[in-house]
Parts: C-alpha cells; structure tokens; sequence
C-alpha cells in the first residue's frame, strides 16, 4: 500500500510596519491562542493564491484594503506542531508599508485588541513564534524551520 503524502496547511500573515512599530492583534474566542497577541492572517482557502488570502484577510479583520503590487514575501516558515498528524504547515509572511482605509477592528467576536507596538517592546503574551518570525524580519532571515 503506498504511503499517504503529507499535506501541507497554507497560511498567510500580513506584518505592516510604521516608524519601528507593528500592528498585533489579540485573539478571543478562536480556540487557539486566545490571549494572546499576533498579526492578521488566515488560511489559504481552496484555490485561492497567498496574495489573495493576504488581501481578503486584511479587509475582513482591519478594514483596509491592499493592493497586490504592495504586499512583499519577507518570510516563509515551514513548521509541524503535532508529531502525530499527517500535515505540515507552510506560513508565508507578506509586509506591507503602504495601504487604505482606517484600521478598525472588524471582528470584535474574535479580538479585542488591535494596537501598534514597538519592534523592540513587543508585549509579553505576543505568540512565541510570531516574536521569532519579527525578529528574522528584522534580521533579513527569509526562511525558517520550527518542528516540535
């Protein structure tokens, strides 16, 4: 019988950056995380490429809106977090300086907080992960790997 193949999980994660500072929000009532501080993002739904996911994400939890030409791969993380499934997940993280609309909170259901912080003074309860993918932004590292 032939091996399964593994699956891949496509995520995208959108850092937007402004005089040192980035924009995190705080999960509530998601299941994962909640608590705790990350960036927008969202899975890649069925044919639909990471640009796409990165635009529609953008409007449906800040509000603004993002053209194509603007969003820039500054780095692709490849991690398994359970050594017993079958899957992988490949995050791709997009920045982007330059955007429309006012930065809203449109899914208070699922955060109550979106705030800009300093780079260098992230809050405590940022997601770990996050911070380290901030960091290698930061330290032009384009690529990383976490399994655990």
């Amino acid at each position: 019988m032939p091996k399964e193949r593994n699956k891949i999980i496509p995520a995208c994660y959108l850092i937007l950056f402004q005089d040192n500072k980035t924009l995190l929000l705080k999960r509530k009532n998601t299941g994962f995380q909640d608590g705790n501080y990350w960036l927008i993002s969202g899975h890649v739904e069925a044919r639909e490429s990471f640009t796409q996911c990165m635009i529609r994400e953008a409007q449906e939890e800040a509000g603004i809106s993002i053209k194509p030409q603007d969003l820039n791969v500054v780095h692709v993380k490849n991690k398994k977090s359970n050594q017993t499934e079958n899957s992988e997940r490949l995050d791709v993280f997009f920045l982007v300086r330059s955007w429309t609309g006012e930065i809203t909170n449109v899914e208070p259901e699922k955060c109550d907080d979106l705030s800009w912080f300093d780079l260098d003074h992230l809050p405590a309860n940022t997601i770990p992960y996050i911070q380290n993918v901030l960091s290698e932004v930061k330290n032009n590292i384009f690529y990383s790997e976490e399994w655990f």
